[in-house]
């Protein structure tokens, strides 16, 4: 399409899954990561702000654990820098704006992941690219079946990355009630933030007007493996999301000469918390109580 050269940067938020990075890499562009807030988990936003770059040509903020990034921010300082938007919304599903904008509406285009876990999950591996860019949107078409719009005749040189009907069914079932389930997860949200009650433990910033969906419940503590292992002996599963940064992973190593510090800290103290849309009552209390009786 022309919008982007193999020379091109792109920026990415350093806290985040690997796919983030690896999307970039595998599109011949080169990701230039920034280092994280410790309360919101994304952007660092004095630190994106100071960046000077006339290669950069493009951001990917991550939606990540299912909040919306700093997208007012992000779109002004875009704006001013002639840089494309491309969201990563894949834990993001139904979020939206002040303005009602959902996730997968507030950048150039974006993607979101269908996988079971995921807000909105198929019954096996699916995605999706939203965009209001008729060509874009012409070409990831073309892309998703081998660069082919007509059988055995290659325009471009594809993938096979198509939506299976039957995965397609069961989210246009599930969509319905996407808004319903993740207003649940809101509702677990509250009660952890307001029941929660341990030094030991930092919980996340409170955001109940529709920008977070929490997929994931993400709180902090110095003290992670004795928490998680507290929680075992409880019967409550715990996972950590996610253990290494994408820059000190091994098959990444070209981004390991940064160092960035709070991302760091981040990927040693994070711990999620139960949450799901099939949760009780009687299982969220049960959380409450194990958090609140751990003790270092």
């Amino acid at each position: 399409m022309g919008k982007l050269s193999p020379d091109n940067k792109v920026v990415i938020c350093a806290h985040t899954y690997v796919a983030t990075v690896l999307s970039v890499k595998q599109a011949g562009l080169t990701p230039v990561l920034i280092d994280a807030d410790l309360e919101t988990f994304n952007f660092d936003i004095a630190a994106l702000t100071a960046l000077d770059d006339p290669d950069i040509k493009a951001i990917l903020p991550t939606h990540l654990y299912g909040g919306l990034a700093p997208m007012d921010e992000i779109s002004a300082l875009a704006q001013r820098r002639g840089w494309l938007i491309v969201e990563d919304a894949a834990q993001a599903h139904g979020a939206k704006t002040l303005q009602d904008l959902r996730a997968g509406h507030l950048g150039h285009a974006a993607g979101f992941s269908f996988y079971p876990t995921k807000n909105l999950g198929a019954l096996g591996d699916a995605g999706a690219v939203t965009t209001d860019d008729d060509e874009l949107a012409d070409t990831v078409r073309l892309l998703r079946n081998y660069g082919s719009q007509e059988r055995y005749f290659n325009k471009l040189s594809g993938f096979n990355s198509r939506l299976d009907e039957l995965q397609a069914a069961f989210l246009e079932i599930k969509l319905k009630m996407l808004d319903q389930d993740n207003a649940w997860r809101i509702a677990i949200a509250q009660r952890y933030n307001a029941e929660i009650h341990n030094p030991q433990i930092i919980l996340p910033i409170p955001r109940y007007g529709g920008d977070h969906v929490y997929h994931l419940y993400v709180v902090r503590t110095p003290y992670r493996e004795q928490l998680q292992q507290h929680l075992e002996e409880l019967g409550i599963g715990t996972l950590i999301h996610y253990p290494v940064p994408p820059h000190k992973q091994e098959g990444l190593a070209e981004l390991g000469a940064d160092c960035f510090p709070k991302t760091e800290q981040l990927h040693d103290r994070v711990l999620s918390l139960p949450m799901s849309p099939v949760m009780t009552a009687d299982q969220v209390d049960r959380v409450i109580s194990g958090l609140n009786s751990f003790k270092a």
